[in-house]
């Protein structure tokens, strides 16, 4: 069999787990999906049986699954020695801390599991199908019910002793004078605690889906994106920076984001993309698709290194 009837033959799934819901995904290749799911992230047993449910089905339709890639919402186990590698470990979210997530599903599907942040997944479908294709340093950020990052530098994800963790970054406050505290129950007002899907509910009494284009809401969210946008370029020096994540439907956001950068900025950084805000801060290609499509490319990387070929 040559080796393009085998990428063609291969069966791999991709699962995006994250806090509000899991998106998962049967495909031959990450542009050759079959079939895909999304529901609600309940509890760790019901959420992991219904997506394991799905690739059991998968499985009696298509053929079986050489591999799996998981791209997660955390904190989650990176490092193999650990004994928590595949886990989300310290979650806030109720019910889901220490879960063994890639053990799970591995011991009920046989098959090997890549795992990852939700975000990296996300930047990885962006990398190689979405906004960043062809680029070798960008970041790309989530805005939704959490805020999170991935990094990439010379194509390749960065992750310390730990995966990053943008949306708790601090930043100073543009409303001075307000009661409000921030909604992070670590922080109070870092990135997440004021500019989270959550956050603008918890400010302004409304969710961000409800609340008028023109609402005083969106100018300082605007604000702090921007002054994130603006530490992300000062420490990775991306070639663009791609934010995607339900609150970034708010399509108004971006003309007001790249504006309050420039000002920001104020001509500091000789970074070329930089003083192209238009191409600079972009939305995401894929929608709501970049983080599944990241789990298949993390699972078809996984099945080429390993001895199932």
């Amino acid at each position: 069999m040559s080796a393009t009837d085998l990428r063609v033959a291969t069966l791999i799934g991709g699962i995006e787990g994250g806090g509000t819901k899991f998106n998962c995904v049967i495909g031959h290749s990450p542009d050759k999906v079959l079939a895909r799911t999304s529901f609600p992230t309940t509890t760790p047993d019901e959420t992991l049986a219904r997506a394991i449910e799905f690739f059991k089905e998968g499985e009696a339709e298509y053929g079986a699954l050489r591999a799996i890639g998981v791209a997660s919402f955390g904190p989650v186990g990176l490092h193999r020695q650990s004994q928590y590698y595949g886990y989300i470990t310290t979650a806030p979210k109720p019910h889901w801390a220490y879960t063994d997530v890639v053990g799970s599903i591995s011991r009920a599907l046989n098959v090997p599991v890549a795992f990852d942040t939700d975000v990296n997944g996300a930047t990885l479908g962006e990398g190689l199908l979405g906004a960043a294709r062809g680029l070798k340093n960008f970041v790309y950020v989530t805005v939704g019910t959490g805020i999170g990052a991935g990094v990439v530098s010379k194509g390749e994800l960065v992750n310390g002793a730990m995966h990053p963790e943008v949306g708790h970054m601090l930043l100073p406050r543009f409303d001075e004078g307000n009661d409000f505290r921030g909604s992070c129950p670590f922080h109070g007002d870092c990135l997440e605690g004021l500019a989270s899907g959550p956050a603008i509910e918890a400010r302004w009494g409304r969710k961000g889906q409800d609340l008028e284009p023109d609402h005083p809401a969106w100018a300082l969210q605007a604000r702090y994106l921007a002054a994130m946008c603006i530490n992300l370029t000062l420490c990775y020096a991306p070639e663009r920076i791609i934010l995607g994540g339900g609150v970034m439907s708010q399509k108004q956001l971006f003309a007001m984001i790249r504006t309050e950068f420039s000002k920001l900025l104020n001509g500091y950084t000789t970074l070329p993309a930089a003083a192209d805000p238009e191409n600079y801060i972009v939305p995401s290609a894929l929608g709501g698709h970049s983080g599944e499509l990241g789990a298949l490319i993390a699972a078809e990387k996984l099945f080429k290194q390993s001895d199932y070929q």
